[in-house]
């Protein structure tokens, strides 16, 4: 369990330095000047060798599989932790409707018991008997 816990924080690490890189060029190329070409360069070649130290870790973690919303909130510039909470509250709101469901199917049922008991009174005791594995009487 340690050598997975170290494959993940080894790779965290190696995603936030990505990421910080990433952070910095942007900012290197929102404000470019041409003196600062060395330095974009350096930046470029640092992404690349991070992209490719990424790319090695992906093989001691083959089991991990990230859903594609994911990075749907990420391009939307939402936070992917939320990700978690959104898909529990959306189970929670279907699970209250589905049991809303339900619960009126079973009331259903017990009034047209009841509305059938009272047309069809014979039939519904024959039903019941069956039912219960009794037979009809």
């Amino acid at each position: 369990m340690a050598d997975k816990t170290e494959k993940f924080d080894t790779l965290e690490q190696k995603l936030e330095l990505f990421i910080e890189n990433t952070r910095q060029m942007g900012i290197i190329v929102s404000d470019f000047q041409p003196q600062g070409q060395n330095v974009l360069n350096q930046k470029i070649q640092t992404m690349v060798t991070e992209m490719n130290e990424i790319d090695k870790l992906r093989t001691q973690v083959p089991d991990v599989h990230v859903p594609l919303e994911v990075f749907d909130y990420i391009d939307q510039g939402r936070n992917p932790n939320l990700y978690t909470k959104d898909c529990l509250e959306k189970a929670l709101a279907k699970n209250e409707q589905v049991k809303g469901k339900t619960d009126s199917l079973k009331r259903f049922k017990a009034m047209l018991l009841l509305e059938l008991s009272k047309v069809f009174p014979s039939e519904m005791e024959m039903y019941r008997a069956l039912k219960q594995g009794r037979g009809p009487t």
